[in-house]
């Protein structure tokens, strides 16, 4: 129900009194009233003491108007300024609503007829009228001079007897409610259709004078229920038409239906023969005057204004020809320049409120901004770059040697006029430092960097830019960031260019930086916005990714490859040293010598609170152990200014290996290889991922059955294959290895194998398991072990032969941190261990390659296991 909460709220007999001025409440309106009078304040001041903010609704005031005879009203005398009625001035009516309904704009008519109290003194009590409205509180302000209040009206009541007049008015009342509607008293019926009827005429006018939608399905709801609300319908309609403060008391007063209903039809009526000629006239004006001629008329009367005022600008046309001069200024190649032309001549045809207008502009705006000719100074020297980048990075030197091959091919190019150097792709494991090599190479040229996120990027109008005809168009990301750099040959790095999203309806982002990527096509780089074309040769691209996997294939084919592997333990050791712990005591508010950390320390932070092929776990562990220090070093200088016991001098800046477990707790990563027990079924593999290399176990375990393979741990395709040929080559040569007793005898006859992978929650996929597959199905056979500080890596074949794999670098940093000792791989594999991996890690690690699988047992089991033909055939196909 519209006024449910009528009923709900209890109506003292004895109720505070508002006075109210050039205004009366109907019950169902929700009215704001500014508070100022003197009389009135005292009693919103006990309301505030009284009520919080939550219980305010549950006030009750009763609110009255305030009428005297004509012949006592105050009138204002001839010299009067109006100060003191601008101090003390009566509530001013803001807006009115239907309760718990959307708000009903009051139209605003005419005020009354001198009958209200202007003075600003106090009221007399014989000038209260007799029927008023209760008001429940909706909302209390202090304001400028007073209280800002809004009320809703409830329910009508009777003045039987004023009680208090000071500090405010109370009085003794009595509710006069509405009566239900009587359906057998045929006058009341009468008066109802009569009023439904008019007020329908009513609605339909507001209909065609565009009021708000919300206004008139309003309105809509109460008159489908006039039959049972009659006098509601009569309240809200008397809020919203034009009439005097003596006609609205009129209504107030009427507590009889008939009575009520009666007058507000003839109100009604008046009201809308008011609409009718009012629409009549605007409809003879509409006719007269058609849209290009109120649009002149209305412009020549702005100018006028501003001509007037003296804010006429230099006009428009001075703004057309700043828009050119910066055109010109911009020195656009022919094809845009002709464009331009095209565009300004529309410009200087069309209105400056016009839609298009302001289109045509932004357009032009974007063209003068764009560096179509201007481009910074290259520094190429080869020398300085090289310290540029070792004073940036440590380790990387085949990717530093890269970058320092590119440079000096540019610079070789620049002096033949033709610089067309390739897409470069960094490709690594997060935290490896593969943005800051985009931002290093740039300082190294001497050229501005711009970062591209392309991380999400699911629409293809995000790199090429949305066309002109949809609104609020742009440019793309490629155009947007020339605009920022304003110049022409800047460094971009397309950050996370494997997270472009997938292709779908808006296109695929990954097909667009088809054209941006290609040295032969990115001269003629169109943006659907500028629709003319862009050379993007000068522009020097970097991309990154964390695995080249989601790339698809004709991007991938646009880039070089430049493979950044993870960090050693060496490696990261320096660099905390000469690089995080620097900056993390900078950030922190320290100065250099401040904290210092221990080599022993740091090493333990590495090993035992990290485990990422990057640094940025180990920089963040680093800012913990120098907030610390940092909070011990604020205490002691409290201490040494306050002149307590102990001085500055105390502070001791070295964190020891004992102060790493206190400030950071126990070790959260344990030695993977070295924690384990060596048992039969259980070989140590090797991994590679988008984040590095890591190691693998692989379990393998048998039970009474009839022969089959059960494979666990979220296992891909092809590793599954790895399992099936490691199965089927042990099973065709159990009796060479010592697992049967004889060649026709089927090591499998009465069991089940289950090989299992854990971490099953993290997908794996790829051949380079398979040597490890076999040790571990000829380990569980045999009940021979195979060290677990023994890792191996390879692909083999049914014949024997094991095949080379790839990531050798992150897999050999990874087992070397996991405490493994010794690796078997293959023998093709061998360069890579020579020309990838650190010296110090060779060093620390034996390496045995093989090229047969017969190798491999031989090495794995050190002999122990009860082969027969343990130097077998190096290649053998027997099944």
């Amino acid at each position: 129900m519209i006024r449910s909460n009528v009923s709900t709220i209890a109506i003292p007999n004895t109720l505070p009194l508002l006075p109210l001025h050039d205004k009366a409440l109907l019950p169902g309106v929700v009215t704001r009233l500014q508070i100022t009078r003197r009389d009135s304040i005292p009693l919103f001041e006990k309301i505030l003491r009284t009520y919080d903010s939550k219980e305010l609704g549950k006030c009750v005031i009763g609110a009255f108007p305030v009428r005297i005879p004509p012949a006592t009203a105050v009138a204002p005398r001839s010299g009067d300024t109006g100060a003191k009625n601008d101090k003390n001035d009566s509530p001013q009516v803001e807006d009115i609503a239907p309760t718990q309904s959307p708000m009903v704009p009051a139209p605003s008519f005419g005020k009354g007829q001198g009958q209200l109290v202007r003075s600003s003194g106090s009221v007399n009590p014989a000038h209260i009228h007799k029927t008023g409205c209760a008001a429940r509180l909706v909302r209390l302000e202090r304001a400028v001079g007073g209280f800002t209040v809004v009320l809703e009206g409830l329910v009508r009541l009777r003045l039987n007897n004023i009680t208090s007049q000071s500090p405010y008015f109370e009085a003794e009342v009595t509710p006069l409610p509405d009566k239900a509607v009587d359906k057998a008293d045929q006058e009341l019926q009468d008066h109802i259709v009569a009023l439904r009827s008019t007020s329908r005429e009513f609605v339909s006018l507001l209909q065609s004078l565009k009021l708000p939608a919300p206004v008139l399905t309003q309105l809509q709801k109460f008159l489908d229920n006039v039959a049972l609300i009659p006098g509601q319908v009569v309240d809200l309609l008397m809020s919203t038409i034009e009439s005097t403060i003596d006609e609205k008391i009129m209504i107030l007063d009427a507590v009889d239906m008939n009575d009520r209903i009666a007058k507000a039809v003839e109100l009604l009526t008046r009201q809308i023969h008011v609409l009718k000629i009012s629409q009549k006239v605007h409809d003879n004006v509409e006719g007269k005057l058609n849209k290009k001629q109120r649009e002149f008329y209305l412009r020549e009367q702005l100018a006028a204004i501003k001509e007037e005022l003296g804010e006429k600008d230099a006009g428009e046309d001075d703004e057309l020809t700043i828009i050119g001069n910066r055109l010109n200024d911009a020195n656009l190649p022919a094809d845009v320049q002709k464009a331009a032309d095209r565009e300004m001549k529309r410009l200087r045809k069309m209105q400056p409120s016009s839609s298009e207008y302001s289109v045509i502009r932004n357009y032009l705006d974007w063209l003068g901004d764009l560096p179509w000719s201007k481009s910074s100074e290259d520094i190429l020297d080869v020398e300085n770059a090289r310290r540029q980048l070792n004073d940036d990075h440590h380790g990387l030197e085949k990717v530093k040697r890269r970058i320092l091959e590119y440079l000096a091919v540019t610079k070789l190019q620049q002096m033949k006029g033709d610089v067309r150097g390739p897409i470069l792709c960094l490709v690594g494991p997060p935290g490896v430092g593969k943005t800051s090599l985009g931002r290093s190479i740039a300082s190294a040229m001497g050229r501005k960097f711009h970062r591209i996120s392309l991380g999400g990027v699911w629409d293809e109008s995000e790199i090429r830019g949305h066309r002109r005809t949809y609104v609020g168009a742009l440019p793309g990301l490629i155009i947007h960031g020339l605009k920022k750099c304003e110049v022409n040959n800047p460094v971009f790095l397309l950050d996370e260019i494997d997270k472009v999203g997938s292709r779908g309806h808006h296109g695929d982002p990954s097909a667009a930086f088809l054209e941006v990527l290609d040295p032969e096509q990115n001269s003629t780089f169109t943006d659907h916005y500028l629709n003319v074309p862009f050379d993007l040769s000068k522009v020097l691209f970097i991309a990154t990714a964390n695995s080249v996997d989601t790339i698809p294939a004709p991007l991938l084919d646009r880039m070089e490859l430049i493979t950044i592997p993870g960090y050693t333990y060496a490696e990261k050791l320096t660099i905390a040293t000469n690089h995080l712990l620097p900056k993390q005591v900078r950030l922190h508010g320290l100065s250099e010598g401040d904290v210092q950390v221990a080599q022993e320390a740091l090493l333990k932070v590495a090993t035992g609170y990290t485990r990422e092929s990057g640094v940025r776990q180990l920089e963040r562990e680093i800012g913990s152990l120098v907030r610390a220090k940092a909070v011990e070093y604020a205490e002691i200088q409290e201490k040494s200014q306050s002149g307590a016991t102990g001085k500055a001098t105390e502070y001791q800046p070295l964190v020891t290996l004992t102060d790493v477990e206190e400030i950071l707790g126990q070790e959260k990563f344990v030695n993977e290889v070295t924690e384990r027990v060596a048992v039969p079924g259980v070989v140590t593999g090797m991994a590679y991922n988008s984040v590095g290399g890591g190691i693998l176990f692989i379990e393998v375990s048998q039970m009474p059955g009839k022969g089959n393979l059960q494979l666990t741990g979220s296992l891909g395709d092809v590793i599954k294959e790895s399992a099936q040929i490691a199965l089927s080559w042990v099973k065709s040569h159990g009796y060479e290895v010592g697992l049967t007793n004889s060649p026709n005898q089927n090591v499998m006859e009465k069991a089940d194998v289950h090989l299992h992978m854990p971490s099953g929650a993290t997908p794996k996929d790829g051949p380079s398991a398979g040597i490890a597959m076999v040790c571990a199905l000829i380990s569980m056979f045999s009940n021979e072990i195979v060290p677990s500080t023994t890792a191996m890596t390879g692909e083999f074949t049914l014949r024997g032969l094991v095949m080379p794999v790839g990531g050798i670098k992150e897999k050999v940093i990874a087992a070397h941190r996991a405490g493994v000792r010794k690796i078997i791989m293959p023998l093709r594999n061998q360069k890579d261990v020579i020309s990838d991996v650190p010296a110090n890690v060779r060093d620390d690690i034996e390496f045995f390659y093989a090229s047969t699988i017969w190798e491999v047992l031989r090495e794995a089991f050190e002999g122990k296991a009860p082969v027969r033909t343990i130097n077998g055939p190096a290649i053998d196909s027997r099944m």
